[in-house]
């Protein structure tokens, strides 16, 4: 895929005008949009630039992480704080996003979703109120490795760092994450198969691409 240099700014709109000429796959009233990225990425900033682009449009959306969704710490740490399969294939709570977000927002549902349903520093359910998405409103799902669950999405953006780059800003203390995206790349090849690359090795100079 032949990317191009753009601002963080310009494709926050341009997305944005995308998502205006959309039509939701299966029918559904919703569009359902991928941000996927590892944390280091900020998958979840490009997504709330969309977000604001989409209100200014006078289109609803909502906003949502994954990071509101993680399992109990008992069941994500239940081999080590730094398991890389755990991390893998156990953090995430991928029935309750089915069942909270993506479930109410299929043909049929009520728009009634969840925004989190864990708090992870706390590690105790959040207790926040449910949210109606209004007919015509877009959910922005942003969060790690989002592209091998199967969810229902009608376009995805995948933010790409460089395994150097990656590594770069990433964290010391969540360094033993990298193997997992490593895995993820070689096998669900995410660069590859998102419906819009973004390259953001250099979080000022990001290019584009879809």
């Amino acid at each position: 895929m032949r990317l191009e240099a753009i601002t963080w700014e310009r494709l926050g709109d341009l997305l944005a005008e995308r998502l205006l000429d959309l039509r939701p796959g299966d029918g559904s009233p919703w569009l359902r949009i991928a941000f996927d990225g590892a944390p280091a990425a900020h998958p979840g900033d490009l997504a709330e630039r969309v977000a604001e682009a989409l209100r200014l449009r006078g289109r609803p959306s909502a906003v949502v992480g994954t990071e509101g969704f993680l399992r109990p710490a008992s069941l994500r740490l239940e081999h080590g704080h730094h398991d890389v399969e755990a991390y893998y294939n156990g953090w995430f709570d991928t029935q309750a996003l089915w069942r909270e977000v993506f479930g109410p927002l299929e043909p049929g549902g009520d728009g009634r979703i969840l925004p989190d349903l864990w708090d992870p520093v706390s590690d105790r359910a959040t207790r926040s109120s449910y949210v109606r998405l209004p007919p015509g409103g877009i959910l922005l799902l942003h969060g790690p490795l989002l592209l091998r669950h199967w969810f229902p999405f009608d376009l995805s953006v995948h933010v790409l760092l460089s395994p150097s780059a990656l590594r770069r800003r990433t964290p010391e203390a969540d360094r033993w994450t990298l193997p997992a995206f490593e895995s993820y790349a070689r096998e669900t090849d995410p660069a590859g198969t998102a419906d819009v690359l973004v390259r953001a090795d250099d979080p000022r100079h990001p290019a584009w691409g879809g």
